[in-house]
């Protein structure tokens, strides 16, 4: 945000480790942090310790804000600590939102500089998000400017230009189409004949098998997709298909060689399930899953030589932010 310094400190009043913080600040570079201390016992903010943090530390901004934390936030507090290092204070209430808006609990807006929400959680509205800010300049700055600007175009950019979202996409759609030509040199019928986004539909009818069998072998080999219906199926818990989509491994860096080996990964996981299905005795999809999860399941071998392949691949490009 407009107004602050490269590295300048940010404390986040963080209220339990299972919680976090889904605002964000955009500086020239990442600004430093430090976490509001918790009492381990009972798990609630330490806010005398916070005042010691802060004047220790000096922040120019403390965000409060939580997942998990039943308990009400301390406001006025938090705004005498803020006074006294001259930072500012920021509420992401994105969980307590409708409460706050039934008034059942305290009100951030009396206290704080800035106050940020979704839209879809308590306030049980479609997917969104807001950014309350005082109109008034807060410390010199001028609050209004400063978030309209780092929102747009800091982050969402013009739209006249092609962005790092907008190449990412691209990346999808090239990958996914890859992924479907690929399947379909391989001998599969896809529906609609391929793909034109992000998804591909692959029918397995043909090959006597189905959506659930098949969705079962591959995630014991570390392949994660879904079993779905297809045009003509009958039912939707054994379906005759499994859709595969792109945008996961594209954000680990995926391009279209790494899907052209997802797909063969992939065949390589259908043939284990006719395998299996040949020689699992009993018809029941039940006695498939039985069949396969047992510690004589014939096949464990090759699921494991699988896995072994496709964790091999997938370690080489780490999940972003893990």
């Amino acid at each position: 945000m407009h107004g602050f310094s490269n590295h300048a400190r940010i404390n986040f009043v963080k209220p339990c480790r299972s919680s976090h913080i889904e605002g964000s600040l955009v500086t020239g570079r990442p600004p430093s942090s430090v976490s509001g201390p918790v009492h381990e016992n009972g798990g609630l903010v330490d806010y005398d310790m916070l005042e010691k943090t802060a004047t220790l530390f000096r922040p120019k901004l403390i965000i409060a804000g939580a997942s998990a934390y039943p308990p009400d936030f301390d406001y006025p507090h938090m705004r005498k600590i803020a006074d006294a290092v001259g930072a500012f204070l920021m509420m992401d209430m994105a969980h307590l939102s409708g409460l706050v808006a039934a008034s059942v609990v305290g009100d951030p807006f009396e206290y704080c500089d800035i106050v940020t929400t979704t839209t879809h959680e308590s306030l049980r509205d479609p997917r969104g998000g807001m950014i309350f800010f005082k109109k008034d300049p807060v410390l010199g700055v001028d609050l209004e400017s400063a978030i309209n600007n780092a929102v747009f175009p800091g982050l969402q950019g013009d739209p006249t230009c092609l962005t790092g979202f907008n190449y990412f996409v691209l990346y999808v759609v090239s990958n996914c189409r890859a992924l479907a030509s690929r399947l379909i040199e391989l001998g599969y019928k896809l529906v609609s004949g391929g793909s034109d986004n992000h998804l591909v539909l692959v029918d397995l009818r043909s090959l006597g098998l189905d959506g659930a069998r098949v969705e079962k072998i591959l995630d014991m080999a570390s392949i994660t997709l879904n079993k779905n219906s297809v045009p003509g199926d009958k039912s939707a818990l054994v379906p005759g298909g499994i859709r595969i989509g792109s945008p996961a491994m594209t954000t680990r860096g995926f391009t279209e060689k790494e899907f052209i080996a997802v797909a063969d990964f992939i065949h390589e996981g259908v043939q284990i399930t006719l395998e299996a299905k040949q020689s699992v005795k009993g018809s029941k999809l039940q006695d498939f899953m039985k069949f396969v999860t047992s510690p004589n399941f014939s096949l464990l071998d090759k699921v494991s030589d699988l896995r072994g392949r496709v964790e091999a691949l997938t370690t080489q490009f780490p999940i972003p932010g893990v």
